[in-house]
């Protein structure tokens, strides 16, 4: 019996190494990765279409690594990390080209091996993300689509330690971009990511601008009159 309980054991502590080892070294080749082909939100997707063998190997790693929700910031990074690579996949897989809705199905249809599943980009930011944790908004300020609308990538991976230092950083970065919310006077114009997510800001009756305010540096005027411009799906390749 005793046999029995220390093989076991030893068992476990294998898989949990294994696991805490391949998400560790997901994380560790991603940041190499960024910090390679990524310069102030822009992608160097000529280089990568040159030469993929790193991001295949990263994303073949990615295949069968199994994260518990009940490890929330390995979750969130795995996803998130997991999203950003597939979207900089599809694009090279496709390049050149000027918008990656110029592949029909780019977010919703094309479905990629990831984390034991087959999954659409759409279906990781929906269903992986935002369902599982409906109350953190923040994941639309660092799940990148490759279009210039979207708030920049950047070069290096999101990682557990890090990860609601970084969720707060890029969050303030965005909303403190006057490109990304421009205000002249009271009118103010802000993403359409805004209106197509606007549940996930406006929980627990706080309005628009309360969200956004929680992190600018100088608040919205109380009269603003709000709307929406277009948004920008042109790439977000090197320049």
């Amino acid at each position: 019996m005793r046999k029995y309980i220390f093989l076991t054991l030893v068992c476990f502590l294998i898989l949990s190494y294994g696991h805490a080892q391949g998400t560790a070294d997901f994380f560790l080749e991603t940041d190499t990765f960024l910090k390679a082909h990524v310069k102030d939100g822009r992608v160097d997707y000529k280089a990568i279409k040159d030469d993929s063998s790193q991001l295949n190997e990263l994303l073949g790693m990615a295949e069968n690594i199994a994260v518990s929700v009940e490890n929330k910031e390995e979750y969130q990074a795995f996803w998130i990390n997991g999203y950003n690579l597939l979207v900089i996949k599809g694009i090279v897989e496709n390049y050149p080209l000027k918008s990656p809705l110029d592949v029909n199905g780019f977010f919703d249809k094309t479905k990629h091996a990831i984390g034991g599943e087959n999954i659409t980009l759409n279906d990781i930011e929906n269903k992986r993300l935002r369902a599982v944790f409906p109350k953190e908004p923040r994941f639309h300020f660092v799940l990148v689509c490759a279009g210039l609308g979207c708030p920049p990538i950047i070069a290096s991976a999101y990682k557990p330690e890090t990860l609601d230092a970084q969720l707060e950083t890029q969050t303030k970065s965005a909303l403190n971009d006057p490109n990304f919310i421009q205000v002249n006077k009271n009118k103010v114009k802000i993403s359409q990511i805004f209106e197509w997510y606007k549940g996930d800001f406006t929980q627990d009756g706080q309005t628009l601008a309360d969200f956004i305010n929680k992190y600018r540096s100088e608040k919205l005027p109380g009269n603003a009159k709000v709307s929406y411009y277009p948004y920008d799906w042109t790439l977000n390749g090197s320049k």
